[in-house]
């Protein structure tokens, strides 16, 4: 009689998928190498090779053959606004990653045709002007000429945003417009608003705008987060650690996710942020959410994570390389002090915006004093950005058992740094390498949506080569990482920013069931190609998500797109390879299979009265909305 009849509790477990036939980076403590797994429930419960993992398989066992395909654990952005991005996705004409300005503005003529009376065409960030042939931006002139009548808001990076003479319209701006504090609407010799907004440094003026827009109805806000989900599935995104946001208050924006995650329709895991709103309220704010809710309240797919990246409006230190570095306020002490302590004492973990290593030292100062006053001893918190942190400060995160946060940011503006501070300062901004040498937990993301693209093979492409979007090249070889390395900092790396360092990251026995099967292998494809890779299939917590080419025969169910004339209708996300540019002109009266929608056909303001709700907000004392 065989084993299996005589002792049949050692049988080995049935899983419900079995992937095989595929070149699985586990992400171990090893680094190594597999070629077959299994899932039961929403846990990996074998991995290994063919023959071990097929004796799990059982009468409904799926099994999916890889064909040789590159399989990773599913990418965790550690720091990107996916609950506000969410809710205006749909809204959004996406330039991350179009080849040409000229395509570019192709794509908004095409979009100003077909929005509805009423509504904005609005390129909101991800997009930086060297990713495009021309190395330039569009001129406003250019902007008016596609886009006569449509208001058009286009913002890049921190720094501007460009107006048609309908969106000027729309929001009220006038010769007797006021500027806001550090920000300036560029205007003519005879007084008139030209379209450019800027900021000089201070980001308000900008997302006071964006702000003032037309924003989607609730039941199309669910919509259009269930469509940013599954495009962070096509691109491997399985968890992400939300920054929170300006304008994004909690609770209020944080419920089209939290009913999302109750209907069982989130198809990314979010661990989110708390980020203050109120200027000069900032401790108010902390005092009432650090009563009212916990750390970790919630489950493995939505989660409470902390508090930041904004914890005072004080301390925002803006990384708009085009102006010079802004000199904090005096009041950042007593402020900040006041919200870390309360943060601290009611073990409330916090992470906080730091772009450049005067500041860093200064916020160092106050964690110091406050540590000697009651004790850190081990909660979790962590810096984001940290472009220009010098080694003292490394030393003194390290010594406080911090952390850093790194995203992309330079891919898209270092240039402009360059230009500032010179080349030989941008070869270590940051300073990954020294950051892993000594020992700091480092995650990697994006910092998606407005400001870089939320594409995480950009961001892997950027720690691999050094390079800018544009090709310039930043770093040497000594602040470069090897590929194995540079992904385990969106797996593996990422993880610990959200306390989950023990349940996600790589693919092994008992960590949750989250991975990636990629269009081209990651590890030998050429260095440029890096940044035009996707998933083909994407599960999470042992369930499809996402599927195309052979695995299309395991797409879920297609989405329609709300409203019909959205941008992501007829172009997608990020325009990356033949996947999505196939899915971009495959809209028939049948749908396509990305987003499952027939193609409408459409035509293409409202006034707002911003010039008092623009003065309301400005006078208020806000120093930031830009994050």
């Amino acid at each position: 009689m065989s084993i299996d009849k005589q002792q049949p509790w050692l049988r080995p477990e049935p899983a419900d998928v079995i992937i095989t036939n595929a070149k699985i980076a586990t992400q171990d403590m090893d680094r190594s190498f597999a070629a077959a797994l299994a899932i039961k429930d929403d846990k990996f419960i074998a991995v290994g090779t063919v023959a071990e993992v097929m004796a799990h398989r059982g009468p409904r066992t799926t099994v999916i053959d890889a064909n040789g395909r590159t399989v990773i654990p599913g990418l965790n952005d550690s720091h990107l606004h996916l609950v506000r991005g969410g809710l205006s996705y749909n809204l959004e004409l996406r330039w991350d990653g179009v080849p040409s300005l000229a395509d570019a503005m192709k794509m908004l003529q095409d979009q100003a045709r077909r929005t509805p009376p009423g509504q904005w065409v609005r390129v909101i960030g991800g997009w930086g002007e060297f990713q495009f042939a021309e190395r330039r931006m569009p001129t406003l002139a250019e902007i008016n000429a596609v886009a006569p009548d449509v208001p058009v808001f286009v913002l890049h990076l921190y720094d501007r945003a460009i107006l048609n003479q309908a969106a000027l319209k729309a929001l009220g701006y006038t010769k007797d417009t006021p500027a806001p504090p550090q920000g300036m609407i560029e205007k003519d010799k005879a007084g008139n608003p030209t379209g450019l907004l800027l900021a000089a440094p201070n980001a308000a003026i900008l997302y006071a705008s964006i702000a003032a827009a037309p924003q989607l109805p609730s039941e199309h806000q669910y919509n259009s987060t269930r469509h940013f989900m599954r495009e962070m599935n096509r691109l491997g995104v399985t968890s992400v650690v939300d920054a929170g946001g300006g304008f994004q208050r909690y609770p209020d924006d944080y419920q089209v996710m939290s009913d999302l995650h109750h209907r069982g329709e989130m198809t990314v895991r979010v661990a989110y942020n708390l980020f203050t709103q109120h200027p000069k309220g900032e401790f108010a704010d902390f005092d009432a959410w650090t009563k009212s809710v916990q750390y970790r309240q919630g489950d493995d797919m939505f989660r409470l994570n902390g508090a930041g990246e904004m914890l005072t409006f004080s301390a925002a230190d803006f990384e708009d390389f085009l102006q010079p570095r802004p000199d904090l306020p005096n009041s950042l002490e007593p402020e900040l002090t006041a919200v870390v302590k309360l943060l601290v004492q009611r073990r409330f973990p916090f992470r906080l915006h730091a772009t450049y290593d005067e500041s860093i030292g200064r916020f160092l100062d106050i964690f110091e004093a406050v540590n000697r006053d009651v004790p850190f001893d081990g909660l979790r918190w962590f810096f984001d950005h940290a472009e220009t942190v010098t080694s003292r400060n490394l030393e003194r995160i390290k010594a406080l058992q911090g952390g850093i946060a790194v995203q992309h940011r330079m891919a898209f503006q270092g240039e402009y740094f360059i230009d500032r501070y010179g080349s030989d300062a941008v070869r270590q901004s940051p300073p990954i390498r020294k950051m892993i040498d000594m020992g700091i937990p480092v995650g990697s993301g994006t910092d998606g949506t407005r400001v870089a693209s939320y594409n995480p093979f950009v961001s892997l492409y950027w720690t691999v080569s050094g390079k800018t979007v544009g090709g310039t090249q930043m770093y040497d070889e000594d602040n470069r990482l090897e590929r194995m390395e540079a992904l385990r900092l969106y797996t593996v790396g990422s993880a610990w920013f959200s306390g989950d360092e023990a349940a996600k990251g790589a693919i092994a026995p008992g960590q949750l069931a989250d991975l990636a099967v990629l269009s081209d292998d990651y590890f030998s494809v050429p260095e440029e190609q890096i940044k035009r890779l996707e998933s083909v299939l994407t599960i999470v917590g042992g369930k499809i998500v996402y599927a195309v080419d052979d695995f299309s025969r395991f797409s879920p169910p297609s989405l329609p797109v709300l409203p019909e004339w959205a941008p992501v209708a007829h172009f997608g996300g990020y325009q990356n390879s033949p996947y999505q540019m196939a899915a971009a002109h495959a809209h028939t009266a049948g749908g396509c299979r990305m987003h499952g929608s027939p193609r409408p056909e459409g035509t293409g303001a409202s006034k707002f009265g911003l010039p008092s709700f623009a003065s309301g907000l400005w006078g208020s004392g806000c120093s930031c909305w830009a994050f």
